[in-house]
């Protein structure tokens, strides 16, 4: 599904920082991986170009068999808008709309078709467990169901790549528990689903761990399953 080979981020500076370093990693369709690392490590760097929102300085990144690098700006945007979803720890739910008008907002800003759209976010609110919810403002919602609709609004554009950045980082244990096995539960139906953490006891949910330290993989063990050793859950 994804694959970056050499990739380097430099940003502009006196002195350049160097975010990420040759930076070489893998994962499957239907693969749920997590990256765990300090803050400043380069996940955030590393999230952003797994996602499209920023390209390398050096080095390839291939979304389905497809070189990035060779796309302009447009064509990032549309198969972004396509085919990732992201998932923040903040959440970023529009405060006056109900649950079902901020997931049908993430057609809107991808210029999907009207038709069909509230029963769309309909169908992605149940997928979460949240359809008696759909007519609430967040404000009326858990930490938990917050995080449901925040789901629910990357599903609804059916992402085969979803991206989550401390998904779990505002919840309580047992919230987090239900979020983690949600995200199982995509992967299980294919979608390749990306975790950043600086949590063990998260990471150790997932099928894959790596580890970055100053913008390096530790070791660059991030092949997936088929092609080198997996670290189950528990295996740290």
């Amino acid at each position: 599904m994804i694959e970056l080979a050499g990739v380097s981020r430099t940003f502009d500076s006196d002195p350049p920082v160097r975010a990420l370093r040759e930076v070489s990693f893998a994962a499957e369709q239907g693969e749920l991986v997590a990256i765990v690392g300090r803050s400043g490590s380069g996940k955030s760097t590393l999230l952003n170009i797994l996602g499209l929102l920023d390209v390398p300085t050096a080095g390839t990144y291939r979304f389905m068999g497809m070189d990035t690098g060779r796309l302009d700006d447009g064509a990032r945007s549309g198969l972004r808008g396509r085919s990732i979803g992201f998932v923040f720890q903040a959440f970023h739910l529009v405060a006056f709309r109900p649950a079902l008008e901020n997931v049908m907002l993430a057609e809107l800003y991808n210029g999907l078709p009207g038709e069909g759209r509230r029963e769309r976010a309909m169908a992605a609110l149940t997928r979460v467990g949240l359809a008696d919810r759909a007519h609430f403002l967040p404000t009326r919602l858990s930490g938990g169901e917050r995080q449901r609709v925040a789901v629910a609004r990357a599903l609804v554009c059916r992402p085969q790549l979803l991206l989550c950045d401390e998904p779990t980082g505002n919840l309580d244990s047992e919230t987090s528990d239900e979020i983690l096995a949600l995200l199982h539960e995509l992967a299980d139906d294919g979608a390749t689903v990306l975790v950043i953490t600086h949590d063990d006891s998260i990471a150790r949910r997932a099928q894959r761990i790596v580890r970055m330290a100053d913008g390096v993989l530790d070791g660059q063990l991030a092949a997936p399953r088929s092609m080198e050793r997996t670290w189950e859950a528990g295996a740290l």
